[in-house]
């Protein structure tokens, strides 16, 4: 059942994708200058407080660890936090909280003084099996929607009253975890910027102790695939916006520019394609001088979502990615993914008030974190999108809170749009 539960949220994440500094833009406005929300969202919000509030009694904060910190308790802590944006109804403020602490009370104090949530490491390769082992996109991707309610608890006079506090405490755990793998020797530089790499080494079940890879932690690794990178870099410049320290910032823009390095031009300049990873460094190889992972485009173009969404979040944070580059995603995406599909759609409505796209379903997946920047994505996003869904959790809230915000009420096609 667990397996099952964690394929259901990878599924749900590859295939789709949101910018969370867009839709911070849109928490900024306040009540007054919002507009008044469409008949369409005002329905899907009514369907997704059900349908979050269902979900939110499975209680992942009070079991998961490791990487399922990301996969199961993530998209519950998302959609409080867009919850929260959408409707600025303090009591989505309350569940993160209370979701959060849940979690913190489960933390282990692990041997270099740091806390971490370990589980055993049953499906890795790159560790010994009788080890336990914390997991840092687990953490990364649990931890950046509490770094942003802390930044919005923070600016907000009523929350901070109440959970001001917790809001420091949030924060000061989460700049201590970037520390923690920071020390470890997870960060690499590159010619070109820099990545996160997983550790060899973990904590030894019998004896408490580090195994004996915990020695060889500045050499020894392995390169995340370009999408977990992604999503530990939007953490990382979530804790900037929050904090203001540069280093995560830099951090953040060296993937970037490392991930940008990679990427390649099709179609005359118009597409870009990219590898699902790449080695970065000797520790990315095997004795015998091959690499440790494949090298490729994957099939399924939902895998690309985390990149999309990152990609676009650097654009806005006028970070290494050009409004050229978001024009080449779009294109990628609507016209070369789906073969020109999107211009001949036709949204009829079936049963229950769906809409007929599964055909149009096939070829790809839709990048949602593009949809603000181009009309045609919006409309196929709005004529495809299930409220109820597990993705919807915190796609739905995110993309209301965007609605809510006047720039965001006539999208216009990306050469039409203003640069950063």
């Amino acid at each position: 059942m667990k397996k099952f539960l964690r394929a259901r949220m990878v599924a749900a994440l590859l295939s789709v994708s949101v910018s969370a500094s867009a839709a911070a833009m849109a928490a900024s406005t306040n009540d007054a200058s919002q507009s008044p929300l469409p008949p369409l969202a005002q329905q899907w919000l009514g369907r997704w407080e059900t349908n979050i509030l269902h979900e939110s009694e499975t209680r992942y904060c009070d079991t998961e660890m490791g990487e399922e910190l990301g996969w199961l308790a993530s998209p519950l802590l998302n959609g409080f936090y867009y919850g929260y944006l959408a409707t600025h109804d303090p009591k989505w403020a309350d569940r993160l909280i209370d979701w959060t602490d849940a979690i913190i009370r489960r933390a282990v104090t692990e041997p270099d003084g740091y806390v971490g949530w370990p589980k055993p490491n049953v499906d890795s390769a790159n560790r010994p099996s009788d080890t336990v082992t914390d997991n840092m996109l687990g953490e990364a991707m649990a931890l950046r929607p509490v770094v942003l309610m802390a930044g919005e608890i923070r600016k907000t006079p009523a929350l901070n009253a109440k959970y001001g506090a917790k809001a420091d405490a949030y924060i000061a755990l989460a700049e201590k975890t970037y520390e923690k793998w920071d020390a470890r020797g997870c960060w690499r530089r590159t010619d070109s910027g820099g990545l996160w790499v997983f550790p060899m080494f973990g904590i030894d079940s019998k004896s408490g102790a580090w195994t004996d890879g915990y020695a060889r932690r500045t050499t020894e690794g392995f390169s995340a695939p370009a999408n977990k990178e992604n999503l530990i870099a939007n953490w990382l410049i979530a804790l900037y916006d929050v904090t203001d320290r540069p280093i995560y910032q830099q951090r953040a823009e060296q993937w970037w520019r490392l991930m940008k390095s990679r990427m390649t031009l099709r179609g005359h300049g118009r597409y870009y394609v990219w590898n699902y990873w790449d080695p970065a460094g000797p520790w990315d190889y095997k004795p015998d001088g091959s690499p440790r992972h494949w090298i490729g485009v994957h099939a399924n173009g939902g895998y690309y979502a985390a990149d999309v969404e990152s990609m676009v979040i650097a654009y806005e944070h006028h970070l290494v990615f050009t409004r050229d580059d978001i024009a080449r995603l779009i294109a990628t995406n609507r016209d070369f993914m789906w073969d020109g599909r999107f211009a001949n759609a036709r949204f009829r409505r079936i049963d229950g008030g769906l809409p007929d796209m599964r055909w149009l379903m096939t070829p790809g997946v839709l990048w949602i974190a593009l949809v603000p920047y181009d009309p045609t994505l919006r409309k196929v996003f709005e004529a495809t999108h299930n409220p109820v869904s597990w993705s919807g959790l915190f796609i739905t809230p995110w993309y209301i809170a965007q609605l809510q915000h006047p720039a965001f009420s006539s999208p216009q096609e990306m050469q039409n749009a203003p640069a950063p």
